[in-house]
Order: structure tokens, then C-alpha cells, then sequence
């Protein structure tokens, strides 16, 4: 018989979420589809490592739920998305702070609602009144029955719940409160439309007190924008708060791969083909090591944005800010109410951290929690021992007892979005030839959906199947990079 003229019609290098959620548009559209990844596994930079029954994220990107892309991609409709407690717990100067929502509320407007009754409420006979806004769930975090051991910490004082700093008066919270509501409801495009500055920068501008600006929005963005010196360009900055006063904070349940395997596992058997790794690419043609040639119509390349310019020679290779998570398990884990916990204080390497076991208990084993913290930028030389010291000090419970799980370091973790920062980096080189991923749009889950999003409109309008696209997808495009 005769060799067919291709063997499909699109073929996508690279099974991160931005190839496997671009191969599910295209497929509903009629379009043939292969994705071939080199690596043994789907996921990428979203993996997940299994240890004895706990599950530990390498990279532990934070998701919300108001990213648009998540409700938009039928495919993604069975994913269970665990959420943090309503805003985040701050740690500053020895004691715990909740910012950011009140329970139940949810988003900005719970925040506004609940400062507004915080500063009108009586307070008890002989207690200062709180400036800090009302607790999460279970309230103010205890400390786990100490315990020694060999090389173990002493006694660390407990966090105590603390009026006012940092996030200042009721007042102060106030204008917080009301400036998260007015991001949460400002159209995308609007804030695309603002200067551009470097986000430390355009914090000062705000209107909002310094000390709320540093010990709130400051390590709040850093741990958003996995970028401790907020060199990451204003608009995107906006683009995080606002999902984050939109909706919550939340992880996938079973961990972050559980995302790409959904993703990967809904499409047709025979659509993903892994350890197959591609030398070169052009319009009509794949070429691999081990496999040779794929023939097709059109070629996606949905890989890290290093890897993309290797193929696609021309092609800017964007910066990256490192990360470094490390998991630690004990019997004896500090309460926090699943809150997310940040250091305003920045006294350690530890920009953020959570016993990630009561936000999603698939995570660990009956019996034990597990404790995911993450350092951004360079790590320190003895990480392990820098980090036990730094959460002693945030739980304000002994850690030398606790069990290190692994110590996950990714230089390349997450691509720097400096200013000026092209939001909608084209996706089509020409035709036959694209490019998707989180180097494209914003660096986060969100930026990555939407993108592949963008490249599967472009290819299915040059193939002439765009109108396949809107009877498979009534959504039609209407997310916008967060």
C-alpha cells in the first residue's frame, strides 16, 4: 500500500499542560493529533515524585481558582482542585497574622467586609481592639508537644496573635480591602493598559501604607510570582493579585501532576507518545532520534521556552527565577488551619511554606503530615539546615525531629516576566509552524493553558477547521492570562 502523505495532521512536541491541553482542542476539532515527549513521563516542569506514600511537587507552583482557563478546558472538568484557607497567614516579628479573606466570604469583598466589621465591632472588656483581619477556620496556630532528639532546636516560642502589624490599622486595612475589590473587578484589559514598571517599583504608587506594602503585598507577590526581588514586570503583578482577590489559592489534589495525567489520559489511546525525542522541526516535518520522521500538516511546539529556542533558532530564550521546595514529614505537625504561611519578616530562606497534608491529605499517609516549603532564588549552601532553623521560627515548634523527604531544586523553574513583558507573544511563526507554553503569555498554569489555547485557534484557522473549534468548544476563547 502507499505511504500516506503525513501521519497526522498536527503533530505537538512536548506533553507539559500547554501541548496536552493544545492536542484536546485540536482533537475536538476533528484535527488528527500526535504529541511526542522525550521524556519518560507526561508533565514537564509539573511532576510529581512519589516517597512512601507522599506526594511531592518539584516545582509547587500556586493555582487559583479563578484562573479562567481551568472551567474553560472541558477536559480539565474532573480535576479536583484542593484550596488554602481564605487568604494567607503571615508571619511577622514572632506572630501569626491572617490576611487577605474572611471565611465563608471569599475573595476581596470578604476582606473589605470583614475589616469594615472589625472596626466597628465592641471588643471585650480589658482586649485591644484587632487591626489584623478575622482568622481562617481554626484560629491562631498552637505548637506541636515538644519534642528533642539529636541536633534538635530548643524550645521556640509559639507565634502569638498580634493586633495590627503589618498590615497596619483598620483603616489601613480598609484601603487594602478596597483596593483588592476594585482589582478583583477590573477588566483584563484595562489593567494590560497600565505603565509598566517593575512590580516592586509600582507597589509605591499604589496609595496603600508602606508597611502594609512589605509586610503584605510584598512577600505575597514573591510567592505568587516565584520572584523574591519583584523585578516581574506591573501588569502581570496586577494580573496575580487580581486572581488571587478574585478566588483562593489551591493546589491539585494528589499533587500537581495530576493535572498533565488528566489531561493526558482523556485523550485518545495512541495520541501521546513518550520518550521519543525531537531533533528538529519544520513545517511539515518532525524529525527524531530514535524514531525518525513524522509527517504532518502542521508542527506545535509546546516545550520550556529553552528547549523551543533550540528548535526554533531565532526564537528568544527568556530568563528564569530557581526554585527550590523542600519536603519534610513529622507526627507532630504545627496547626495552621490550611493556611498558606508567608514570612513577612524575609528573616530566613523560606518564602513560603504550609503543611500541605491538611490542605490535600491524598498527599501523605495516614499518621503523617507533610510540610512543603519553598526558597526562591539561589538557595543557601546547607539548604536543609537553613530552612529547619527558618520554620522553627515560623510554626514556632522544635523541627530538628522532622524527617527530610527530598530537597527539590529546578533552576529553570518559572520564566521571568521583566519588564516590558509581552502578555501575547505570538504563537504563530508562520504557517505550518507554532509555538505555545508559559513563556508565551505568563509564566503560571494560567499562561500556559491560555497559550496553547491561542495556537490551537491559530493552527485550526490556517488547516480552515476554525469553525469545528466553536461547535466543539462553546466556551470559545474568553480567558485571559492571570
Amino acid at each position: 500500500m502507499l505511504q500516506p502523505a503525513y501521519q497526522a495532521d498536527v503533530v505537538v512536541v512536548g506533553a507539559g499542560v500547554a501541548g496536552l491541553s493544545a492536542a484536546h482542542r485540536l482533537i475536538s476539532a476533528g484535527v488528527t493529533t500526535a504529541v511526542l515527549e522525550a521524556a519518560p513521563c507526561v508533565g514537564g516542569r509539573m511532576s510529581t515524585e512519589k516517597v512512601d506514600g507522599f506526594r511531592l511537587d518539584r516545582i509547587g507552583q500556586l493555582l487559583s481558582t479563578a484562573y479562567p482557563e481551568l472551567a474553560l478546558a472541558p477536559a480539565l472538568a474532573a480535576l479536583a482542585l484542593r484550596s488554602f484557607a481564605p487568604g494567607v497567614l503571615l508571619h511577622s516579628d514572632g506572630r501569626h497574622h491572617h490576611a487577605g479573606a474572611q471565611p465563608g466570604a471569599g475573595g476581596a469583598r470578604g476582606a473589605l467586609h470583614a475589616v469594615r466589621a472589625l472596626a466597628s465591632a465592641p471588643r471585650p472588656s480589658g482586649l485591644p481592639r484587632s487591626a489584623g483581619l478575622p482568622r481562617p477556620r481554626t484560629g491562631t496556630p498552637r505548637p506541636a508537644a515538644p519534642h528533642g532528639g539529636a541536633g534538635a532546636p530548643g524550645p521556640v516560642p509559639a507565634p502569638k496573635a498580634r493586633p495590627g502589624a503589618p498590615l497596619g490599622t483598620a483603616v489601613d486595612q480598609a484601603r487594602l480591602g478596597g483596593a483588592l475589590t476594585r482589582l478583583a473587578t477590573t477588566p483584563v484589559e484595562r489593567l494590560l493598559r497600565r505603565p509598566e514598571l517593575p512590580a516592586g517599583q509600582a507597589l509605591a504608587a499604589r496609595g496603600l501604607p508602606a508597611g502594609t506594602i512589605d509586610g503584605f503585598l510584598r512577600p505575597l507577590l514573591a510567592a505568587l510570582l516565584c520572584d523574591p526581588e519583584l523585578s516581574t514586570s506591573s501588569r502581570c503583578a496586577d494580573l496575580a493579585l487580581r486572581a488571587f482577590a478574585a478566588g483562593r489559592l489551591c493546589v491539585p489534589e494528589g499533587g500537581a501532576d495530576a493535572l498533565p495525567e488528566l489531561l493526558a489520559r482523556t485523550l485518545p489511546p495512541g495520541t501521546v507518545h513518550t520518550g521519543v525525542r525531537v531533533t528538529s522541526v519544520a513545517t511539515d516535518t518532525v524529525t527524531t532520534a530514535e524514531h525518525g520522521e513524522f509527517r504532518c500538516r502542521a508542527v506545535l511546539v509546546a516545550t520550556d521556552g529553552v528547549t523551543a529556542a533550540e528548535l526554533l533558532p531565532g526564537l528568544r530564550v527568556p530568563d528564569f527565577h530557581p526554585v527550590t521546595v523542600v519536603h519534610h514529614t513529622t507526627d507532630e505537625p504545627p496547626a495552621t488551619g490550611g493556611s498558606l504561611l508567608l514570612d513577612a519578616d524575609r528573616g530566613g530562606p523560606v518564602a513560603h511554606t504550609a503543611v500541605v497534608s491538611e490542605v490535600d491529605p491524598s498527599r501523605a499517609p495516614a499518621g503523617r503530615a507533610l510540610v512543603s516549603s519553598t526558597v526562591l532564588g539561589p538557595p543557601p549552601a546547607d539548604v536543609d539546615t537553613a530552612v529547619r532553623i527558618h520554620l522553627a521560627r515560623l510554626y514556632g515548634v522544635p523541627t530538628g525531629r522532622w524527617e527530610t523527604l527530598a530537597v527539590h531544586h529546578t533552576p529553570r523553574a518559572v520564566p521571568a516576566m521583566r519588564p516590558p513583558h509581552d502578555l501575547r507573544r505570538p504563537v504563530r511563526l508562520l504557517a505550518g509552524l507554532y509555538v505555545c507554553g508559559d513563556h508565551r503569555d505568563t509564566s503560571t498554569v494560567q499562561g500556559a493553558l491560555h497559550s496553547a489555547h491561542r495556537a490551537a485557534r491559530a493552527i485550526l484557522t490556517d488547516l480552515g477547521a476554525a469553525g469545528s473549534l466553536h461547535r466543539a468548544d462553546p466556551a470559545r476563547t474568553t480567558a485571559r492570562a492571570a
